[in-house]
């Protein structure tokens, strides 16, 4: 491991290995309006849902790191305390991009990255009309974390009011995961794309407690053929099939055992999983 103290870097330097270490990054595609009703349109990938009871949503125009400088969004935010975040997808993320553009205080990012401006139902900002979901919030806290270069604000939003394109919906309380095509930030000028092969799923375990890798024999547990993920989802099950279920398990070497566990495990057939590697996997 190679350990580094914060404070002996330079902001920059912090700045890339935070960014290209924290995440996939959701972006918040913020529309606002000044005093005076100038709109600005910019993205920020410090972001993300905090709360459902109230409906929260948080993001962060930090300072400039060379300048130490505010964003428009933040002062805009400060004059008038309404933001709309629009969801952004794959299909419009290089207008998006565009939008990020350093322009000058006072210039229309919707007319500059092509972007249709759509009234809100409840606050002042414009949506954007080719964004999948938007969000209407009213701004209800701004933390300043510092006064330096580099230095986040942090803007608390509540959701008074959501929108979404019906194509991307499943019915009116699901949104489908397979057509929303979201994007999302990654170090430097890398995106991702949460799309096809991408994605993936993962039962949640949100009623059942699995029996955990420490119930698992030690055959299973420490088994070379078998990688933390293997060992993970087997661990899911709720309870541990019995000497006779193991018994009637079908015999074959290892490494037959192993494919056959992981094709069963995609089935989330995770006890069969189990009883073929506890019957076929030698003790190391």
């Amino acid at each position: 491991m190679i350990t580094i103290n914060p404070g002996d870097l330079k902001i920059p330097e912090v700045h890339r290995l935070l960014l290209g270490s924290v995440g996939p990054r959701p972006i918040c595609f913020a529309s606002t309006v000044d005093s005076s009703g100038n709109r600005n349109l910019s993205p920020f990938s410090f972001f993300n849902v905090f709360s459902s009871n109230p409906p929260v949503l948080v993001f962060s125009p930090s300072r400039s790191g060379r300048t130490g400088a505010t964003k428009d969004t933040y002062e805009n935010c400060k004059e008038v305390p309404e933001v709309v975040i629009n969801i952004v997808n794959y299909e419009m993320v290089e207008q998006m991009s565009l939008a990020s553009s350093p322009y000058a205080k006072g210039v229309d990012e919707f007319v500059k990255s092509g972007f249709t401006p759509v009234d809100s139902d409840l606050i002042k900002p414009a949506r954007v009309k080719e964004s999948p979901v938007q969000f209407e919030c009213k701004v209800n806290e701004i933390i300043s974390l510092g006064e330096g270069g580099g230095a986040g604000n942090l803007i608390i939003c509540e959701v008074l009011r959501m929108h979404f394109r019906e194509d991307v919906m499943l019915d009116d309380h699901h949104v489908d995961q397979t057509k929303i095509d979201l994007v999302a930030r990654m170090g430097g000028d890398f995106y991702c794309r949460a799309h096809g092969s991408a994605l993936f799923e993962i039962p949640k375990p949100l009623t059942t407690i699995g029996v955990g890798i420490d119930a698992l024999p030690a055959n299973i547990r420490n088994s070379s053929l078998l990688s933390g993920n293997d060992l993970g989802r087997i661990a899911q099950m709720e309870t541990i099939p019995t000497e006779a279920e193991i018994f009637a398990a079908e015999s074959t070497t290892p490494e037959v055992a192993v494919e056959k566990a992981r094709n069963l495990i995609k089935s989330h057939n995770r006890e069969e999983a189990f009883c073929i590697l506890a019957k076929n996997l030698p003790y190391e």
